[in-house]
């Protein structure tokens, strides 16, 4: 799958041809060796051009077949041709040249790049390592601090910034192809054996050691537990160190602990559940591929607080004119400078002009009766919302699509107060809603295909990653949180402490434990939702508030915390004691230890030893344990979508996959066992009983996560 023709009488073009991005498959890696082959015994050529179709120059390997066994000519041999060769052999970068890729590009003499192109080795977000020479030939072409950089992170540079690094030699804003067969032509009496990389002394700073620690403490710090980054500052080490010969033997020695190893199977499972969780189905039938969403040329959000703000911002950014809603006149000012202050600094960050022109803000929601879409986020309240919901009938035309921005609310109810609940669904937004990724889609038993398309295509042109979800309290991603959060409250009262909880879930991985991150989002947020249920308020005896609720073992603590004014890093005291208000270093606070004794006291409860493995187990089982409900319940279509959710939503660590993934990984055979275990221990906590999918799923052997939807049968799908 490579094409070969000879052009200006003695050039070699060699096209990559497999679409969409020209990935090294088994296929294209033979057409590149046969072409090659030839170009180099022609004697009527004199120089080589690869480039590839459609714009695109290469995209890298072909993921899909790294389950399998390696098939067709390997690729460290055939780039080793392709750079040993005595003719010129020119790179036209256009697209992009990623991974595998940009390798292929490294072992050509010259590089030219369309100014739009995208370059990068982001091996690293797979759990592997550039393992075809790239952590030795980068590194010898711009030096070990550019180069580490690029290769642990996996970040894309501009084809501008490869210029300025010196990992291009020309950018040009024409056909990037034609460039390059010009170029090749006056490249053809030049010599080549300074353009052999691999020949190439890698330029050492005179501090290597100490920058090459200081990297290594970084990763640590940023990716706790992380394999593939480490790796890499190895291989990148050998570079520095070592003759090419053998630093790409350590270079294959590294990749060959990597490739096999949980955390690949673990990030290489993330890559294709992303680009799965678009694809949603109905109970109707009605399905991605066959439903056409509307276009939005105009959007209104009410209510402008700290979502609202994110919500308005993420839609200005894309070229959506966005109309502001507020009540009040003093809120509407100050949402109206907060919003264009965050446009202008997202603006400058991205080196463009801010949208500012596209915003309006006003206090009659009159003005919005020509919108296309109206998101509503105001106070999560039900009764404040329905009489939103009535009042957006009456004003708009009757095609717009009402939305709300509920973080647990149930979506159908508020369809029902309007005039069109075929038009009206969920757009759960994450805080900030300008930087957080995630988007649940809610659907509502009766949102319109057209209506669940139309907010998933705007979820993707905001630059997020949306999941049609059913509706039910919680959605997915809250409604798993409770039990996950809960677990954290009943360990407190058995023995352990905030620090020690939090301790042992970032040390898995997360990059906040559940009592950093209650602080960071404010503990009355939590408390308020309790109130709003019924679980606690002025009924609650206040000295003795009791441990059993709504039929079910019941932690009071977060509220007593919230009953003394602590809720969180806003006021400077929550689980922790910070500086001052708004502080973000956390301590450790006497004062919560002397509640906690208080309380086991009172309540007769004799402290034990707690050991990062029961908090490990009890939090993460419980939450996939929840997961599975949702799957029987069938709120998710599909373990990959509740992965996806806790992805990019709630900081589950992406190299542990997911906690549905990660229940497959630990085996569903244990995590029954371990759920049956602390459900014997503590009968009184429901959500500890297995749910009986992860019973049927053991049953049946634990297939993979992939092949669970196999056994899921539910009688009533939410999506």
């Amino acid at each position: 799958m490579a094409r070969y023709e000879l052009v200006k009488r003695s050039v070699a073009l060699i096209t990559l041809t497999n679409p969409p991005v020209n990935a090294l498959s088994s296929a294209v890696r033979h057409g590149i060796a046969k072409t090659m082959e030839r170009a180099l015994s022609d004697p009527k050529v004199t120089a080589v051009v690869i480039c590839g179709e459609n714009g695109r120059f290469c995209g890298g390997a072909d993921i899909r077949e790294f389950a399998g066994p390696l098939r067709g000519p390997p690729l460290v041999p055939l780039l080793d041709l392709i750079e040993a060769g005595e003719k010129p052999v020119v790179a036209a970068i256009e697209g992009v040249a990623l991974g595998g890729g940009l390798e292929l590009a490294l072992v050509c003499h010259y590089r030219i790049a369309h100014f739009k192109a995208r370059l990068g080795l982001p091996e690293v977000t797979l759990g592997i390592l550039p393992a075809a020479g790239g952590t030795q030939r980068l590194p010898r072409l711009i030096g070990i601090p550019a180069a580490l950089e690029l290769i642990t992170t996996g970040r894309h540079v501009s084809a501008q910034e490869a210029l300025k690094l010196g990992i291009v030699d020309q950018v040009t804003e024409q056909n990037a192809c034609e460039v390059a067969v010009e170029f090749a032509l006056r490249a053809i009496a030049k010599p080549l054996s300074s353009r052999r990389l691999s020949s190439l002394t890698t330029p050492c700073p005179p501090n290597l050691d100490a920058l090459l620690e200081a990297v290594t403490m970084q990763i640590q710090k940023k990716a706790r537990g992380v394999m593939a980054p480490l790796a890499c500052v190895q291989a990148v080490r050998a570079a520095a160190t070592m003759p090419y010969s053998q630093g790409i033997k350590r270079e294959s020695e590294l990749m060959a602990t990597l490739f096999h190893s949980g955390q690949a199977r673990a990030l290489q499972y993330c890559f294709f559940a992303e680009r799965t969780a678009g694809k949603w189905t109905l109970p109707s039938g009605a399905q991605w591929n066959d439903t056409k969403p509307r276009e939005i040329r105009s959007a209104a959000v009410i209510g402008l607080g700290t979502m609202g703000r994110g919500i308005a911002v993420s839609l200005a950014r894309v070229g959506i004119p966005v109309i502001a809603v507020e009540s009040d006149k003093k809120l509407l000012e100050t949402g109206r400078q907060m919003v264009i202050g965050m446009l202008e600094r997202d603006a400058k960050r991205r080196g463009v002009s801010a949208s500012l022109n596209l915003l309006k803000f006003t206090l009659s929601l009159e003005d919005l009766k020509d919108v296309d879409l109206v998101i509503e986020a105001v106070f999560e309240d039900m009764a404040l919302k329905k009489s939103v919901f009535r009042e957006l009938s009456k004003v708009c035309r009757p095609a717009t699509l009402l939305c709300t921005n509920t973080s647990g609310l149930d979506v159908d109810a508020l369809a029902g107060v309007t005039d069109r609940p075929q038009l009206v669904i969920g757009m759960h937004f994450f805080s900030p809603a300008h930087v957080m990724k995630l988007l649940e889609v809610v659907c509502g038993p009766r949102s319109s295909s057209e209506t669940v398309a139309t907010a998933m295509s705007l979820g993707k042109r905001m630059g997020k990653v949306s999941v049609a979800v059913g509706n039910c309290p919680g959605f997915v991603g809250n409604r798993m949180l409770k039990p996950y959060s809960d677990q954290a409250s009943f360990l407190l009262e058995e023995g352990a402490t905030p620090e020690q909880i939090d301790k042992a879930l970032e040390d898995f991985g997360f990059a906040m434990g559940v009592f950093r991150m209650s602080d960071l989002a404010g503990l009355d947020v939590g408390w308020r939702v309790r109130k709003e249920s019924g679980l606690t308020g002025p009924d609650v005896d206040p000295k003795n508030p009791p441990r059993w609720r709504q039929g079910r073992k019941y932690c009071p603590i977060p509220d007593m915390v919230c009953e003394q004014g602590r809720f969180g890093q806003k006021t400077g005291r929550g689980w922790y004691v910070y500086d001052k208000p708004g502080g973000t270093n956390a301590k450790p606070d006497p004062l919560i230890q002397n509640l906690l004794e208080t309380y086991r006291s009172r309540y007769g409860i004799k402290p034990r030893n707690i050991t990062d493995q029961e908090i490990i187990e009890r939090c993460l089982f419980a939450l996939a344990n929840e997961g599975f409900r949702i799957l029987e319940d069938g709120i998710a279509a599909r373990p990959e979508d509740i992965d996806v959710i806790y992805l990019f939503g709630y900081g589950f660590p992406r190299h542990r996959g997911g906690p549905m993934f990660y229940a497959s990984m630990v085996g569903l055979q244990r995590v029954l066992e371990r759920l049956e275990h602390y459900h014997q221990a503590h009968p009184d906590v429901p959500h500890l009983e297995p749910s009986p999918l992860l019973k049927k799923l053991v049953a049946c052997g634990s297939p993979p996560v992939q092949k669970w939807r196999e056994h899921i049968k539910t009688m009533h799908s939410h999506l």
